[in-house]
């Protein structure tokens, strides 16, 4: 099971408190059953909003390695800013004997 991100943590804690307080102003309970129930609803619904948030999805995993045909390969490196990016790369060459 995935962690939670921090949208979903935020979203349904502030749906959790603003529910609460509003159906707890609005019944105008103050018995002790009536505040349970009104609280394990506040989190049912918590539940229910942070579930429903849209997660990013999992970055696009390279399919395969370009095979490297001299000691000057460029390559594709992921970028969090613009998705890719061509990138030369040099190689050393093996110390000889």
């Amino acid at each position: 099971m995935p962690r939670p991100t921090v949208a979903q943590l935020a979203y349904g804690s502030a749906t959790v408190i603003l529910s609460t307080l509003a159906m707890l102003l609005l019944s105008q309970t103050s018995s002790g059953p009536g505040i349970g129930v009104i609280a394990i609803s506040a989190v049912i619904l918590g539940l229910f909003v942070a579930m429903s948030v849209p997660t990013r999805k999992a970055a696009a995993q390279p399919q395969s390695e370009p095979a490297a045909d001299g000691p000057v390969t460029a390559r594709r490196i992921p970028s969090p800013a613009r998705g890719t990016a061509a990138e030369s790369v040099r190689e050393r060459e093996p110390a000889g004997p």
